[in-house]
């Protein structure tokens, strides 16, 4: 496993072969069929274990919505793109497999865990917008998970994405990104409304 992450992290989950990984690891080419079926099925191990610490890390931040829905929300958004930079082999084995999540239900449910994190996260706070104007909760989940997401891949991953420059650091440019958007569907952050200013 350590040496599918290391790979994955150099090359990418589909820039190296099954030999590959063997060799690295020091085992015979056929010692790793004994352990998985192909591949992909290594790479979902892998990506499976990236969710359940991801999703571990998502749920801390969260806290159960303390002190209170919105910081926790914002805590959320620090957890995400930490993972991202912390864990470079495991994010993109999550997102990069270039197989379908459905096609491993075990993988598939690992990805839910984690999105169901947010789901929650983003109930508690459209139970801030009035009814009549409240949207689906689990539209801005997606959104934010969109939103959340590319900062991650742009600006935070290592490689070419993270040297493009900012003039806010990533965390402030989610924080910003998801409260313009939280405001405009008439979210209210109580005493909380400042939006992260650009550095000079």
């Amino acid at each position: 496993m350590g040496a599918a992450r290391a790979l994955i992290a150099e090359r990418g989950p589909a820039g190296f072969t099954f030999a590959e990984v063997a060799r690295s690891a020091g085992v015979s080419a056929a010692a790793p069929y004994r352990h998985f079926r192909d591949r992909n099925a290594l790479i979902a191990e892998v990506a499976h274990r990236g969710f359940d610490l991801f999703t571990a890390d998502l749920a801390q931040a969260w806290n159960h919505g303390r002190p209170d829905p919105w910081r926790a929300f914002e805590a959320c958004g620090r957890a995400y793109l930490d993972f991202a930079r912390r864990e470079p082999a495991y994010y993109a084995a999550m997102f990069e497999t270039g197989f379908a999540l459905e096609e491993d239900r075990a993988l598939a449910a690992a990805g839910d865990r984690a999105f169901a994190v947010l789901s929650r996260a983003s109930e508690a706070l459209c139970e801030r917008i009035p009814p009549p104007d409240r949207p689906p909760s689990r539209m801005v989940a997606l959104h934010i998970w969109a939103m959340s997401h590319g900062i991650a891949s742009l600006f935070v991953r290592p490689g070419d994405g993270a040297k493009r420059r900012l003039p806010m650091s990533p965390e402030d440019l989610l924080e910003a990104g998801v409260l313009i958007y939280l405001r405009a569907l008439g979210a209210r952050p109580g005493n909380r409304a400042e939006i992260p200013k650009p550095r000079a």
